[in-house]
């Protein structure tokens, strides 16, 4: 894990790799993902998603908080600082989450053309 990675970050990776080998797979010559592969992978990323968006809305509460802060100025050095912070894990948040959600909505796309393929019994 890098000095700028959280564990978020890390797991975000990781299941970005996943999604795009999904994806990777229904193209190449490669056999085609089981869709309790695909699947059980939907259900890790829509997870690490509402986390993400647990993550933003915590951005978003200490962002009120810091303003409000400003109205003291001693302190108007630190909070400006911290604001500087705020907005960029705010903003790679807001990246991670909209790159998830497109890839979630490929494969979820993949996953249901697999099964209207599966023959009904």
């Amino acid at each position: 894990m890098t000095a700028g990675d959280t564990p978020l970050n890390t797991d975000n990776a990781a299941l970005l790799d996943e999604l795009r080998s999904l994806l990777a797979a229904s193209w190449a010559e490669e056999p085609e993902p089981s869709l309790a592969r695909i699947e059980d992978t939907l259900t890790a990323g829509y997870a690490h998603a509402l986390a993400l968006e647990s993550e933003s809305w915590r951005h978003e509460r200490r962002l009120g908080e810091l303003a409000a802060e400003l109205a003291h100025a001693e302190n108007a050095p630190h909070v400006q600082a911290e604001l500087t912070a705020l907005a960029g894990r705010m903003s790679a948040t807001s990246d991670n989450l909209g790159h998830l959600r497109g890839l979630l909505d490929a494969v979820r796309r993949r996953a249901s053309e697999l099964r209207s393929s599966e023959p009904r019994s």
